[in-house]
C-alpha cells in the first residue's frame, strides 16, 4: 500500500487523524494534513482504508499493491 495525500484539497476535517494517528497528523496553524508514513504496516491497512473513505475532501489516495 502506499498513500498520497492532496494538500490543495484537504479542508482539515480531521477524520484520517482519528481513525490512523501513527500515518496522519495535522498542521498546527491550517489543520492541512501531515502525512507520516506514506507505506504504513500491514495492520494500518485498514484504518487508512477507511480514512481515505470518509475524508471529505477526497483527499486521501490509496494505491494497493505498491
Amino acid at each position: 500500500m502506499k498513500i498520497a495525500v492532496d494538500e490543495e484539497k484537504c479542508c482539515g476535517a480531521g477524520q484520517c487523524v482519528l481513525l490512523a494517528p501513527e500515518v496522519f497528523d495535522q498542521r498546527d496553524d491550517d489543520g492541512v494534513v501531515i502525512l507520516l508514513d506514506e507505506q504504513p504496516p500491514e495492520n494500518l491497512y485498514g484504518p487508512v482504508r477507511e480514512a481515505a473513505d470518509v475524508c471529505p475532501a477526497a483527499a486521501i489516495g490509496v494505491s494497493e499493491g505498491a
